[in-house]
């Protein structure tokens, strides 16, 4: 059987969650490689495989397929070998993570992405950075920690549902929640700091998906490096197109 072909940009949370799960879970991959700085995603080339320009995105044989969250469940519900508590069979609790998933769109990632967007990663991308936007993602992403931390953390639970091991939408929801490691320590500390039950869960993934946890993020950690120096460069030249940055 030959491998499936994931296209991925490591700095993009959801690719880092499809990698992360098929190292966990022995799925054999081809990793290509979509540099979005570059913008390899809009070539046609890519949009042969994904006609909406977005990572990550599988072939597998002849079958394509887009959107991390689908990725996900047809890695879990095809490959042998996969424990069951990634996508419980069981009908009840896979409708649980589906809706965890779902709710993950139009909440955590929207304000996560947004903010991020905003706040740090336009400038580098030749974007104009929004205040309005990055205030009301600021605002969403407050209430969505706060929403993971009431409704599926309660009590002593070491993933969301209360499951003692993790699905896919505990390794979706953190890798997006990891993203934020690009606005600084400081600025992190500052939306994750009254979160002990967020932060536990966080080390809890980490830790059933470790090394390859840690592996997939190396990128990540070496663009906040990057864009740190940069942004500290950019605080002595106002001219520049990065002067927004020194204000996180």
């Amino acid at each position: 059987m030959q491998p499936i072909k994931v296209y991925a940009d490591r700095r993009s949370q959801p690719s880092r969650a499809v990698i992360i799960f098929c190292r966990a879970n022995q799925i054999d991959f081809e990793e290509i490689k979509v540099d979005l700085f570059k913008a390899q995603h809009r070539t046609a080339e890519f949009r042969k495989v994904n006609p909406m320009g977005q990572v990550p995105a599988i072939v597998d044989g002849r079958f394509k397929l887009f959107e991390s969250h689908a990725i996900l469940r047809y890695l879990a519900s095809v490959f042998p070998g996969v424990p069951d508590h990634w996508y419980p069979a069981d009908l009840f609790t896979r409708a649980k993570i589906e809706s965890i998933l779902d709710w993950h769109h139009s909440n955590l990632r929207r304000g996560a992405a947004t903010l991020i967007m905003n706040r740090a990663l336009a400038p580098f991308l030749g974007i104009t950075p929004s205040p309005e936007a990055a205030k009301q993602a600021e605002n969403l992403l407050v209430q969505s920690l706060g929403s993971i931390e009431s409704v599926w953390l309660k009590g002593d639970s070491k993933f969301l549902l209360g499951s003692p091991q993790p699905s896919i939408a505990d390794l979706s929801l953190v890798c997006e929640i990891m993203q934020l490691e690009i606005l600084g320590d400081d600025v992190r500390d500052r939306y994750l700091g009254a979160h002990e039950k967020i932060l536990t869960w966080i080390d809890n993934v980490k830790k059933a998906t470790s090394p390859h946890f840690e592996e997939a993020h190396e990128l990540l950690f070496n663009v906040k490096a990057l864009m740190q120096s940069k942004v500290a460069a950019a605080a002595h030249q106002p001219s520049s197109k990065l002067k927004i940055a020194s204000k996180l």
